[in-house]
């Protein structure tokens, strides 16, 4: 389990984290989320010991990084990709690793194997993609075969077959009953990867809780067809509603519920067709929870 207990982290007059507390569950995948700046990667690095805390502490399994005794069979970690040594081989990177921690090297053939690299273990890490080098990340996590593993946004290059292995793998850790953290900017692929969410904005805790917790009521909208559309959506825009024509034939609606709109339709008899409520996603939620905490945000202006 990770612990993050009342987290601050100052660099000068910046406030990178500030006063962050949440817990990461064994037996789960936990989405890390939050926009540019939010301090998901300092977080990470804070966790892994890489930065000191101004305020607060990190435990992992009950203990400080630093306090643990053989750190790369606890904690497996892939915070950035390219962090590695350009010339050295795949193969070679992993051995250093492995002998440095006291892991058997028969361990890096079959790390390198499970990621779908032994035919290019022998190339140099430095002219590998970006997809290849995210497996070689993931690689060197797993060579301790550790308990906790923390990925910063781990499909980063990866083409749809690799990001649905890697959510495949993400599942089989968690399975087995492993602390899995992981820090992504695709909602989509945390609405269908991670049991729980912890999202955060300007280094402070913002909320938790699975997808479904935190889109159950949010506001959605609702997709309507009726006998007479122009009428009926010159009405729901005086209820008031906001109303986007998807054609001739139906409407999306939102800041109404399907009863409301069903009443207001028959009052104004018109025979409605289809009233299907459509929940929100995990991207308009995160959006929505998120608006006040944007570092850099587009001007609704047109530029001269």
């Amino acid at each position: 389990m990770i612990s993050v207990e009342h987290l601050t982290k100052r660099f000068k007059d910046t406030v990178a984290v500030d006063d962050l507390s949440f817990e990461v569950k064994p037996g789960l995948i936990t989405g890390f989320l939050g926009p540019n700046g939010s301090g998901k990667s300092t977080t990470m690095r804070l966790i892994l010991g890489l930065d000191q805390p101004t305020k607060g502490r990190t435990l992992v399994n009950g203990k400080p990084y630093h306090a643990l005794a053989a750190p790369l069979r606890e904690v497996g970690a892939l915070l950035d990709a390219k962090a590695v040594h350009p010339g050295r081989s795949a193969r070679n990177h992993l051995l250093a690793l492995a002998v440095s921690n006291g892991i058997a090297t028969s361990r890096v053939d079959e790390v390198l194997d499970f990621v779908g690299l032994s035919s290019v273990a022998k190339k140099k890490a430095g002219s590998f993609s970006l997809g290849m080098s995210q497996r070689l990340g993931i690689a060197g996590a797993l060579l301790g075969d550790p308990p906790v593993l923390l990925f910063d946004e781990p499909v980063n290059g990866l083409d749809p077959e690799g990001i649905r292995w890697i959510r495949e793998f993400f599942r089989k850790l968690a399975d087995e009953g492993r602390t899995v953290l992981v820090s992504s900017h695709l909602m989509s692929e945390m609405a269908v990867t991670a049991d729980q969410i912890i999202v955060i904005g300007r280094g402070k805790f913002i909320t938790s809780g699975s997808v479904d917790e935190l889109t159950k009521n949010a506001a959605g909208t609702v997709l309507v067809r009726s006998t007479n559309n122009a009428k009926l959506s010159a009405i729901l825009k005086d209820a008031p509603a906001s109303v986007n024509e998807i054609n001739d034939e139906g409407m999306r609606v939102s800041g109404l519920t399907a009863e409301k709109i069903g009443d207001l339709a028959f009052s104004a008899g018109i025979a409605v067709h289809e009233l299907t409520p459509e929940r929100a996603s995990l991207e308009e939620v995160f959006m929505d929870l998120t608006h006040d905490s944007v570092e850099y945000t587009q001007s609704e202006k047109g530029t001269n």
